[in-house]
């Protein structure tokens, strides 16, 4: 791809960043996470509502809040392209995790601040971010003749809560999302200024657990050291999920794939983490190993009685929320009956045992030998000077794409987006870096000239 022929189109990405900004900002102000039990479903519906303005000032048509099974909407829009142009699919999500500790953040969450040249604000890098990366590189297309294939949007509202609406909304209408290439801005580079793909993604599964022992909480004075405490028992359960080293151990379940891609030096991992001094990372071989071949147990919650106010009391009941990652090869649906049968087994005491799956979604596995492939690299070769693509995997999960690869299999599916290690996402002061906003959304401006001249060739 001929520099002077991107150097224009390059240009108008620039000078359109200032509008991204502000829009994004507008975006990030919703507080549209999907747990109505934490923040008032309005927040979701006015986010989606501006999205699907968004897309109509665009001059999409068939814009539509769809109302999934879950509960929530996503928004879909359709952009005619050229007579006989191929149709890309364009997916971001606009619902966000919660902010968690608000008081750790160094400005408030739900206001896009500047600082230290990066964008603050929950769902800056994941996923408002990627959204505003799709309208960006549509307006600068626009600007250079036109956009050349036929787009469709999609923007889910409940992808970080994994209760999987867009996906049975989607089986139950298998046209709505027919493509010839899907785009899905919901990942990101390995680094800051490193273009990268993301071949691999792992499933998950999300369980509750609930364990109890007794009718009603004892005095621990009274009682204590006979009675069952329902909160030691979780612990017990909770401890027998992972090895000495800290890998994850499920009965029944491999755990030693390798990843034989791009490697992720311990240092490097360890400055990404924010690892403190003199504390070990867990489990056995590579990082890469870990994050992207490998399952991964996590406690994401216990209800127990927090420190302050605390009473001498055993415990009749606990509960936790645990999440089990899976690679590639791995059926989440399989991997789910392992979990809940080694927590039942774990439960020490006879102590009662309840174990509800509260989200599922499949690991995924891109064809990166495919024709859209070879055109992202040139795209990206070219947004991104004197650098190649790399593959990686992705630790986490998107269960829209098996879900697409099951209604559409001959569709090219790609994963890029804004969420590389200094984005922080899930965490305290997420950002994006406007650089990275700017390099992509001309790489995904490239890619769709590209992809489009092919499909002419």
């Amino acid at each position: 791809m001929e520099q002077t022929a991107v150097t224009p189109l390059a240009e108008t990405v620039a000078s359109l960043l200032p509008r991204a900004r502000t829009e994004l900002a507008e975006l990030v102000a919703f507080q549209s996470v999907a747990d109505p039990g934490q923040f008032p479903r309005s927040e979701c519906e006015a986010a989606a509502a501006w999205v699907a303005g968004a897309l109509r000032a665009e001059g999409f048509g068939d814009v539509a809040l769809l109302d999934t099974p879950d509960g929530t909407q996503s928004v879909y829009g359709f952009l005619p392209g050229p007579e006989g142009s191929p149709t890309v699919l364009l997916y971001a999500h606009y619902d966000v995790q919660p902010p968690l500790d608000e008081s750790a953040w160094a400005s408030p969450p739900f206001e896009l601040t500047e600082r230290d040249g990066r964008w603050y604000g929950r769902g800056a890098a994941d996923c408002k971010g990627g959204l505003i990366m799709h309208l960006t590189a549509l307006r600068a297309l626009k600007a250079h003749g036109g956009v050349p294939v036929n787009v469709k949007v999609i923007a889910e509202g409940s992808e970080e809560q994994g209760t999987g609406g867009l996906e049975r909304y989607a089986e139950a209408h298998p046209e709505l999302l027919a493509a010839d290439a899907v785009v899905i801005g919901d990942t990101g580079n390995f680094r800051v200024g490193l273009p990268t793909v993301t071949a691999t993604l792992r499933g998950m599964t999300l369980v509750r657990v609930q364990v109890d022992t007794l009718e009603g909480n004892l005095h621990s004075g009274q009682f204590g050291g006979a009675a069952p405490d329902a909160l030691a028992a979780l612990i017990r359960v909770l401890d027998s999920l992972r090895a000495e080293d800290g890998s994850t151990v499920v009965d029944g379940l491999a755990h030693d794939a390798r990843w034989e891609g791009l490697q992720y030096p311990e240092e490097a991992f360890r400055k990404d983490a924010k690892v403190l001094d003199g504390v070990e990372l867990i489990g056995s071989g590579t990082v890469a190993d870990r994050i992207w071949a490998r399952p991964a147990v996590t406690v994401l919650g216990i209800d127990c009685p927090p420190v302050v106010g605390a009473t001498p009391s055993v415990q009749a009941g606990a509960r936790a929320l645990v999440s089990l990652r899976v690679p590639p090869g791995t059926d989440a649906t399989e991997a789910t009956k392992l979990l809940t049968a080694h927590l039942e087994a774990k439960a020490p005491w006879g102590a009662r045992i309840t174990v509800e799956q509260a989200g599922q979604g499949q690991p995924f596995r891109a064809d990166t030998a495919s024709p859209a492939y070879e055109a992202m690299a040139a795209a990206m070769r070219a947004a991104y000077p004197g650098e190649e693509m790399q593959t990686a995997g992705q630790g986490g999960s998107i269960p829209l794409c098996n879900t697409l690869a099951t209604l559409y299999p001959e569709a090219e599916i790609l994963l890029i987006g804004l969420s590389e290690p200094e984005a922080r996402i899930h965490a305290v002061n997420e950002s994006v870096s406007p650089e990275e906003l700017e390099r992509l959304s001309l790489a995904e401006a490239l890619f769709l000239t590209d992809y489009a001249a092919s499909a002419r060739r």
